[in-house]
């Protein structure tokens, strides 16, 4: 039977101050190298991937018409609601750790162990997920195919596992060097996008973006768990085009921007996070916001938005209309460089979640020893092995969804935290403040909670067997060894 303690226990709080103190633990200590510029980078590097190549163009054609450049704004200006609270949160608590260390500060030791469960999923999922799109990017850009073998009737993804395998390597050796590699990806990719915007406005005609807002029809309709709770519930979730169409790209685009949460797992590693942390998510957020609109006006103006119907369409298929073949080689380089950024700051941001849980006792202490260079070499080597056995041999197909369900499940969290810890705390210092609490963050909420429930019924269902999965490790192992129960029992 669960006593008051007991029960108590599982909502203990770990204190932003102890939270800071636990930063300059000899053993466990990250180096704070990173400027604003680093994260980001670090941000855009993530956001901006193979997605502005592929979804713009898919999304415009099935979904939304021209008026896809207007969902993009939408999905920016709800992601945007969720950055201000991250950016408020990273200044006030500037530790490893992201969600997870604001729910332990704000929600308590379960609610954190909930989320930090959920953040390794998302990004370990993600990072194989994406590299396997890398490898098919790489066989495109040397007319090989996909870059795999097969072994003993498996098939293997050897490009997959050499790009983690390279990016783990970068991690290892330091924060600071993997900035700079994102950096010059960074670089490349948005040359090629800003070669596409110039290039494509040559072929641009304004009369393609009439009607702005095409006529709905009906659209592809889902059925049993495939189908999503709005669809269900409205019998009009599924059309296509119209202000339906519009509102269901706003939450198709919205994953383009995940990813910028990211940068708040790099808290610790900052020189001033409370004044580079804003500006790095929110700075982040605002360069690819730009670079999404621009591509989708462009794209829209060069072909009819019937050009680019059907489930092959990217932004090459808008330059072959017009004869431009070559754009399609420009835009997979374009799209190598992209995914690899996002690989790399995927697996940054699961290793530090973890690094952040093990610290704290709820995973193993042994992973949270840091190396020579400042780095938890020992985790980001196991994280990298997982994702590598992940990306080389496991067909995701459906799966990746659970990325999506994920982090908005994290967003929500963190946009009620910021209202809790402003009633909870108010007397600590905050190196950016969100405006007009409570608003911001009940329109955060509202926001991924739309977004959530666009999802389908058995993505929900996946993520309610992983959570349910995640208690039984947490009652198993993270709640015996937790260092914050151990505290409270030698105290009490």
């Amino acid at each position: 039977m669960t006593t008051p303690k007991s029960r108590s226990s599982l909502f203990r709080t770990k204190s932003v101050e102890q939270s800071i103190r636990d930063t300059d633990e000899p053993g466990t200590k990250l180096r704070k190298e990173l400027t604003s510029w680093d994260l980001a980078i670090f941000g855009v590097a993530v956001v901006i991937g193979a997605g502005i190549f592929t979804l713009t163009a898919r999304t415009a054609g099935n979904v939304a018409g021209p008026s896809v450049s207007l969902a993009f704004v939408f999905a920016a200006i709800a992601c945007g609601l969720t950055a201000l609270c991250y950016a408020e949160f990273a200044s006030t608590v500037p530790v490893a750790g992201s969600a997870y260390t604001f729910s332990y500060a704000t929600f308590g030791e379960l609610a954190a162990w909930i989320i930090g469960w959920d953040l390794l999923l998302e990004f370990a999922l993600a990072a194989a997920v994406v590299s396997k799109g890398w490898s098919q990017y790489l066989g495109q850009v040397f007319d090989q195919g996909a870059a795999v073998v097969d072994i003993g009737g498996v098939s293997f993804d050897w490009g997959a596992v050499l790009l983690i395998a390279v990016l783990t390597t970068l991690l290892a050796l330091g924060t600071k060097l993997s900035s700079r590699v994102s950096a010059v990806a960074v670089a490349i990719k948005i040359g090629v996008i800003l070669l596409v915007i110039i290039v494509g406005l040559t072929f641009f005609d304004s009369a393609n973006l009439t009607p702005f807002i095409p006529e709905s029809v009906p659209g592809e309709e889902g059925s049993g768990l495939t189908q999503s709770l709005f669809s269900w519930v409205t019998g009009g979730g599924n059309s296509s085009f119209g202000w339906y169409g519009l509102l269901a790209a706003a939450s198709l685009v919205f994953f383009a921007f995940i990813g910028f949460d990211v940068v708040a797992t790099a808290a610790e590693e900052t020189k001033n996070p409370q004044r580079d942390l804003p500006r790095g998510i929110l700075g982040s957020l605002v360069v690819v916001t730009i670079l999404y609109v621009a591509v989708t006006v462009v794209l829209t103006g060069m072909v009819p938005y019937t050009e680019l119907a059907g489930d092959n369409a990217t932004l090459a298929t808008a330059f072959e209309v017009h004869g431009a073949t070559w754009a399609h080689r420009i835009i997979s380089v374009g799209a190598l460089a992209g995914l690899t950024t996002v690989v790399m700051v995927m697996l940054l941001g699961q290793t530090r979640v973890l690094f952040a849980m093990s610290r704290d006792g709820l995973t193993p202490r042994w992973f949270a020893k840091t190396g020579s260079r400042g780095t938890p070499v020992r985790i980001t080597v196991t994280v990298g092995v997982v994702c590598a056995i992940l990306a080389g041999f496991v067909d995701f197909g459906t799966l990746e969804e659970m990325v999506n369900i994920g982090t908005l499940f994290a967003f929500l969290l963190v946009s009620i935290g910021v209202v809790v810890l402003r009633r909870t705390r108010p007397d600590l210092p905050r190196g950016f403040r969100v405006p007009f609490v409570p608003w911001v963050p009940i329109l955060g909420v509202l926001a991924c909670l739309w977004l959530m429930v666009n999802l389908s019924v058995e993505t929900w269902l996946r993520f309610v067997v992983w959570m349910l999965l995640g208690l039984v490790m947490y009652f198993a192992y993270g709640r015996r060894h937790s260092l914050l129960g151990k505290s409270a029992s030698e105290q009490g």
